[in-house]
């Protein structure tokens, strides 16, 4: 079974000629230019639409799909969210990862199980986790200062060992 990766929403048609205008969740916009496929749910149902065409505007991107040519053809689709399966991720540099790679992960500090990774925070100088611990929330920011490693196979996060990060820990 194949595993489905959010990359954009439709949020509207654009044009008469059956393009519709996205919303991009990418941080590889450059990207949708060589998707040859797409898949939206209908339903619980993965439907395949092919990408005919694909236009950069100043601050957005289009895309025309095989079979639709009029924006009455797309209006069903507005509002749905596009997605690539596995094949069609982008390729990341090492030691970078995805959101959906990190959060769910566990992790440990002091070789003791600290929390498991809720969310991701994105903030112009660094992202940061938010790690649920042991009834709290923790903020750590997602830098090599307090990333010991990550392996996003088995999931886990290990921070840097010490105390003097966490002053109001009790763990």
């Amino acid at each position: 079974m194949d595993e489905f990766f959010l990359i954009a929403k439709i949020v509207s048609t654009y044009g008469e000629k059956g393009f519709v205008r996205i919303v991009s969740f990418s941080d590889f916009p450059d990207r949708f230019f060589d998707l040859k496929n797409v898949f939206i749910d209908f339903f619980g149902s993965w439907k395949t639409f092919f990408v005919n065409d694909v236009k950069k505007h100043k601050n957005f991107f289009t895309l025309k799909f095989k079979n639709f040519d009029s924006d009455k053809d797309v209006s069903v689709l507005v509002g749905k969210e596009i997605f690539v399966d596995s094949k069609d991720v982008v390729k990341l540099p090492k030691n970078k990862y995805f959101i959906h790679d990190i959060i769910g992960s566990k992790v440990f500090r002091n070789n003791k199980e600290f929390g498991i990774v809720e969310d991701v925070l994105n903030f112009p100088a660094n992202d940061v986790y938010v790690i649920s611990s042991f009834g709290k929330e923790v903020l750590i920011p997602a830098v090599k200062e307090f990333i010991e490693r990550f392996d996003p196979v088995e999931k886990i996060l290990i921070l840097i060992p010490g105390d003097e990060l966490f002053e109001d820990d009790e763990n």
